[in-house]
């Protein structure tokens, strides 16, 4: 859009469109509202105008789901955000477009807006809008406790001969003579960030792991791993990470960082600790549920919530393969490999070609491993520093609460635009490396409609590798490949083909991924309450991610996971309904 369309200055442009907005709510006339959006606008709602996440598509769909909400929503006070980012011109989707940053109050709270606004094709010099995003920040009345809501601590500090504040911590973690109102199943970044949510609303919530210390889940992984996007990506709620930091993160740092925050933030957590039974009761509304500690005792308690945090990887898949019984090797999947030190001069076989099993062959290599891969499907390779465009928000020099606003105003349909087009400039950037990956024979994949990782990694969680330089040892054959079509079965010494050659391997690392959440839940809760769910992780028909940060079918069960940003952004607005669902009580 050419800047010199604009006949007056943007905050006044804008001004004008959110006071034509409000008015038309105020009037409770949800047809004049819709008709501010271009027709093939979008509005995506995190709670804001109910109690859901949901994305609206075109002004007649807008103005019926508009109708239905203001009634008990009561939206006024739309107004330009004081102290974000101004009004601007930037490029979204491959449209340019004005963007702002917006406030208003309902009758359950303070909320946010994004709009992103264009010509009016009608009204010269004046803005309709293609994509808005709104959401609930806080309920009336019960705000975060930072900043200057922050606890005086005068109900321990100077009382002699009472309590003092490690006294308090260490009762409330005990869990002697009551049971929290919420118990978060995990404790990777997914249950430390909803963990850090929930009590800063005044909720009692204690989070459960089966590994032995905080941050082991990342502390145990290959010797090798640091995470594939960058440090501004990837800070947690309340607690950025230090500016000292590298820009990828290695994993026994963030793991060291995982148990600093628990103990400075507060959060009560029971490590080395399994749920392995529980049941709902719909008439009192809370859980049963049995934890068992590592020294073999149990615990029944009853919570009124249970919020699974065990990530899109959970259980891992360990695939039926034909002869496979008959291998002599080592067998494991690539959740239990550390490093390869033991495999030097050895040779060794990957089942998988996405991130992990790119990570796991680079490493053998590296330890002086003869090693394979083995590719089942065509995967989506990008360079590492190409993978970080999905992420330019972060780097447009605005405050980070700015940028998580951002992040949630992208409604599916644009979304997978704004995909298709960073995935095909991407390709143009590693056309050398993905010309000889093809002709070494590793099938390839811009992903199901051109969306590249980004869209692989929301449908299913994987199918994709960030290019550290495991392609080119796979391009220029310091690592073998096999396919896996051509396998005719496992040996005791390694694979036949089927042509009659045999490739031989003492190890096999299956970086075969992990089942869905709801096998997870399934295994501890039983099948009633994994079948009344469904499946978990992965786009819903309305283009949301399904029961994710969201009210599910079973009472008093949410989930959260994700990426470190997803987690920081999207365990607000969980936590904002468990809060509310114990406002309603």
């Amino acid at each position: 859009m050419p800047h010199a369309e604009m006949s007056r200055p943007l905050p006044e442009a804008v001004t004008a469109w959110l006071g034509a907005f409000g008015h038309a709510l105020a009037m409770g006339d949800s047809t004049a509202a819709a008709a501010l959006f271009l027709p093939d606008g979008h509005w995506r709602d995190i709670l804001a105008f109910g109690w859901d996440i949901r994305t609206t598509s075109g002004p007649q769909e807008i103005a019926r789901v508009l109708g239905q909400a203001l009634p008990a929503t009561r939206p006024h006070g739309f107004r330009l955000a004081a102290g974000r980012t101004p009004p601007r011109h930037v490029r979204r989707a491959g449209q340019e477009v004005v963007e702002a940053f917006a406030t208003f109050e309902t009758a359950a709270g303070h909320a946010n807006a994004v709009l992103r606004l264009l010509p009016d094709p009608d009204a010269p010099g004046e803005l309709r809008c293609w994509m808005l995003a709104t959401s609930l920040d806080s309920l009336h009345g019960h705000e975060e406790t930072t900043g200057m809501r922050r606890p005086t601590g005068e109900d321990f500090s100077r009382k002699f001969g009472a309590e003092n504040w490690l006294d308090r911590r260490n009762r409330a973690r005990a869990y002697a003579d009551h049971d929290p109102t919420v118990i978060v199943v995990g404790a990777g970044q997914a249950g430390l960030a909803i963990a850090a949510r929930l009590s800063q609303l005044g909720l009692d919530t204690l989070i459960i792991d089966r590994q032995a210390r905080i941050g082991d889940n990342w502390r145990k992984r290959y010797h090798s791993l640091t995470l594939h996007n960058e440090v501004h990506v990837n800070h947690m709620p309340y607690m950025p990470f230090p500016p000292t930091w590298p820009v990828f993160i290695p994993k026994d740092m963030l793991a060291n960082w995982f148990e600093h925050y628990v103990e400075a933030l507060e959060l009560n957590a029971w490590t080395g600790t399994s749920l392995t039974a529980g049941s709902y009761d719909d008439a009192a509304g809370h859980w049963t549920v049995t934890l068992r500690r590592e020294d073999g005792t149990e615990r029944v308690m009853r919570p009124r919530h249970l919020v699974f945090a065990t990530g899109v990887s959970g259980i891992p898949i360990m695939p039926n393969l034909p002869g496979l019984e008959d291998f002599q090797g080592t067998v494991m999947h690539s959740g239990a490999y550390t490093e390869g030190s033991a495999w030097k001069g050895r040779p060794a076989l990957v089942l998988g070609t996405g991130n992990s099993a790119h990570d796991v062959a680079q490493d053998l290599h590296a330890s002086g491993a003869d090693v394979s891969m083995i590719q089942r499907s065509p995967t989506h390779i990008v360079g590492i520093r190409q993978a970080q465009a999905v992420y330019s928000i972060y780097a447009e020099g605005i405050p980070i609460e700015d940028c998580d606003l951002l992040a949630t105003a992208m409604p599916y349909p644009v979304l997978i635009k704004a995909y298709q087009i960073a995935t095909a400039h991407a390709a143009i950037e590693d056309a050398p490396l993905l010309k000889g990956l093809a002709d070494r024979g590793f099938k390839l994949t811009g992903g199901e409609d051109d969306t590249g990782f980004q869209m692989m990694y929301l449908r299913r969680g994987g199918g994709y590798y960030f290019n550290v330089g495991c392609s080119d040892l796979v391009a220029d054959g310091s690592i073998g490949l096999v396919h896996f079509q051509d396998i005719e079965r496992f040996t005791a010494t390694g694979v036949l083909m089927k042509d009659g050659r045999e490739v031989p391997a003492e190890l096999l690392v299956l970086a075969t991924g992990y089942r869905n959440q709801q096998e997870v839940v399934r295994r501890a809760l039983g099948d009633a309450v994994a079948d009344r769910i469904g499946p978990v992780w992965g786009f819903d028909d309305g283009g949301e991610l399904r029961n994710m940060w969201r009210p599910t079918g079973q009472p008093g069960l949410w989930f959260t996971a994700g990426s470190l940003a997803q987690c920081r952004i999207y365990s607000k607005f969980l936590a904002l309904q468990v809060k509310a669902a114990e406002l309603s009580k």
